[in-house]
């Protein structure tokens, strides 16, 4: 049987002000400029402040009002007869410096800085020197096919048999593998020298059979990489001085022609407009008679307010006097400027939010940003940050994610200055960046005959008053990406 009932209910929800705050929050900079071309070009009602001579044509503003009908359905109406527009024209005398937002000053050092790159692709430069061989037709395409499997370190990684069956069933040539070897060794005479190997161990023996010098120690090297790569790998260098009968001399000597070899020829040829990838931070704190000074970084973002050409249309269809039937249109260009006001507000919250956030950061760790020293950072959470602004703790996330800084000694992602804190025997917190950079200098110099074992690690970090296990010191050694002590260890 069915009843009606009435039920109360307390709920939270985001208002879509808030939600496009925080989508907004969590890109860069760099991100942030083709979001707002993005805003540009999807509401009509924002604009540019570069181009003030934006306006619309009668043909365009009928094309409004014809147009209106579907997107109008999305907002909600007012059924009444009585239809006054005057409210919302009005509406709290908005005044004109909040329809619009400067995102740039006079004295903007990055407001005119444009990056650009250009270059040749690896495979392009690969498929140049292809054209200087003498080869038949099918040769010739065998050649751009493999040419299309190596990859941007210069190496073959796919089986010739999946390559004769690629060339099969997608071009109908008939072919065997000894085509495509003769022609991969071919490829393998090209530049950089070791292009086209299918494993490190081709990779360098392609470059050592290049090279000019013919000696002991170059055929000393090519038997190591021959007969004996397992071993040199894992430096054993113990096992292959013992089988090959030579000395630790004779094999430093022939270590150092391989240690010159470069194990991925294909990155000096890369697309370089792949690989250059520029860093734009969005945070930059510089020194100014010994204090600390912060500016966020404006770089290629427009000037944006609400375009004129709207509020007086909503002017015009008020003193209409057939206002009744053009209501959609109305409701339509007030849904647009609604939008507009919204993204400018959104920007102008998001860059008070981020100085706000990041001036709470640089005061927190101002002994590390005023001497560059990692082992005066601070131990700091997001909470630590968020007590002091007074913001949820996503909210700093977001801010935090996928920013950066520039100080005078580098550019650092924003999360590097987030870090747990450990107490020493004397009871003091510190930050485990400073534990790493400890360990690191350890590292750095130790004696490279007798690497360090993090066992003797544990045990130098605990005589300096870090008593941390040594599953720890292996894993803070795996974060800085260093070997273990087996690998680290040279003749």
């Amino acid at each position: 049987m069915l009843r009606q009932q009435l039920q109360q209910k307390l709920l939270q929800k985001l208002s879509p002000q808030q939600i496009l705050l925080m989508k907004l929050l969590q890109i860069p900079a760099v991100s942030l400029e083709q979001r707002i071309k993005e805003e540009l070009e999807e509401n009509p009602a924002l604009e540019d402040e570069a181009d003030p001579d934006q306006d619309f044509s009668d043909d365009e503003i009928e094309t409004f009002e014809e147009d209106n009908n579907s997107e109008a359905e999305l907002v909600e109406t007012d059924q009444n007869d009585d239809f006054d527009i005057s409210e919302y024209i009005d509406d709290d005398d908005t005044p004109t410096y909040k329809l619009s937002i400067n995102n740039s000053s006079e004295d903007d050092e990055y407001s005119s800085q444009n990056l650009y790159v250009s270059g040749k692709s690896f495979q392009e430069t690969l498929i140049e020197q292809l054209g200087t061989y003498e080869l038949n037709d099918m040769q010739y395409l065998i050649g751009l096919n493999l040419i299309g499997n190596i990859d941007d370190s210069g190496y073959l990684q796919r089986e010739l048999s999946a390559i004769v069956d690629d060339l099969a069933f997608t071009q109908n040539i008939d072919t065997q593998e000894e085509e495509l070897i003769f022609v991969l060794k071919i490829i393998q005479e090209f530049d950089p020298s070791g292009v086209g190997a299918r494993n490190l161990q081709e990779c360098l023996l392609l470059q050592l059979n290049r090279l000019e010098i013919q000696n002991p120690d170059v055929e000393l090297a090519k038997e190591i990489l021959r007969s004996h790569f397992s071993e040199f790998s894992r430096k054993h260098f113990d096992k292959i001085t013992a089988q090959l009968l030579i000395s630790d001399t004779d094999l430093k000597r022939a270590m150092e022609y391989i240690l010159k070899l470069n194990p991925k020829p294909g990155n000096s040829l890369s697309d370089t407009s792949r690989t250059n990838q520029y860093i734009i931070p969005d945070f930059v704190i510089t020194y100014n008679e010994g204090m600390l000074e912060l500016s966020l970084t404006s770089k290629n973002i427009p000037e944006l307010r609400v375009n004129r050409t709207y509020n007086e249309m909503l002017e015009n269809y008020s003193a209409s006097k057939d206002k009744k039937s053009k209501k959609d249109t109305i409701l339509f260009v007030k849904q647009k400027i609604d939008s507009a006001r919204w993204f400018i507000d959104a920007i102008k919250q998001r860059q008070n939010t981020l100085l706000l956030t990041m001036t709470a950061i640089m005061e927190y760790q101002e002994e590390y940003f005023l001497t560059g020293d990692d082992t005066c950072l601070k131990p700091m959470i997001l909470k630590d940050i968020a007590d002091i602004v007074r913001l949820d703790i996503s909210t700093i996330s977001r801010v935090a994610n996928s920013k950066y800084v520039q100080c005078p000694f580098g550019i650092f992602p924003l999360k590097s200055f987030f870090s747990e804190s450990m107490q020493t025997d004397s009871g003091e917190e510190v930050s485990t960046r400073e534990v790493k950079k400890i360990l690191a200098d350890c590292i750095e110099n130790e004696n490279k005959l007798k690497p360090l074992t993090d066992d003797h690690l544990g045990i130098i970090l605990k005589d300096k008053g870090y008593n941390i296990a040594r599953r720890t010191v292996a894993k803070y050694r795996e974060q800085l990406g260093i070997p273990v002590a087996r690998l680290r260890r040279e003749l």
